[in-house]
């Protein structure tokens, strides 16, 4: 390796103990990740597109540095669907690295992966603190029994009030919170 003038005629100077990288917490242990497989964790993070036309919420479970488990959730422009269809695709099997240098096509998913990554490496997971995390399919079982995501599309003007144009929300959550008894219809 080459160095300047002034670096080579300086004096070595002791270091001190090696102590390696900090401890994180993760999965109810503190590791002293030194390498892609010592990650572990699942978080979820949230990104925008830069004309904040759109959001995407993204679950990802690490095991070993590699993820097990993508949850891609979308709101915005259609184009997102379909990025969010492909990052669902591209994800699982790669490691966190790999992802974090993966083009996942849609602006709010490649904010969501920069800011899971930072969440990953720094410890900072929902299962951090979680001794052993969470099995695979931990992150479907955030969408409910009804396996969607929950959404709302409202409209409110001063004169005119609130239009609720759209709520998506899973079947059993529309029967709880109305009392209908299913078992009296006859369908």
């Amino acid at each position: 390796m080459e160095s300047t003038h002034e670096i080579a005629h300086m004096c070595i100077v002791a270091k001190g103990p090696k102590n390696g990288p900090a401890p994180i917490p993760q999965e109810g242990k503190w590791v002293r990740a030194k390498e892609i497989k010592d990650i572990f964790g699942l978080t979820h993070g949230v990104g925008w597109c830069a004309p904040q036309q759109g959001a995407c919420k993204l679950t990802l479970n690490v095991k070993s540095g590699i993820i097990e488990e993508a949850l891609v959730e979308t709101i915005g422009c259609s184009g997102m669907t379909h990025s969010a269809a492909m990052a669902a695709e591209i994800l699982p099997g790669k490691t966190i690295l790999e992802a974090m240098n993966s083009d996942l096509v849609c602006d709010a998913i490649n904010v969501a992966m920069r800011e899971l990554f930072l969440q990953i490496v720094y410890g900072r997971t929902q299962t951090a603190f979680s001794e052993g995390g969470l099995p695979i399919g931990a992150g479907l079982e955030d969408l409910g029994k009804g396996l969607r995501s929950v959404t709302a599309t409202m409209y409110g003007t001063r004169e005119k009030g609130a239009r609720y144009l759209e709520m998506k929300l899973p079947l059993t959550a529309i029967v709880k919170s109305s009392g209908i008894n299913l078992s009296n219809l006859a369908l």
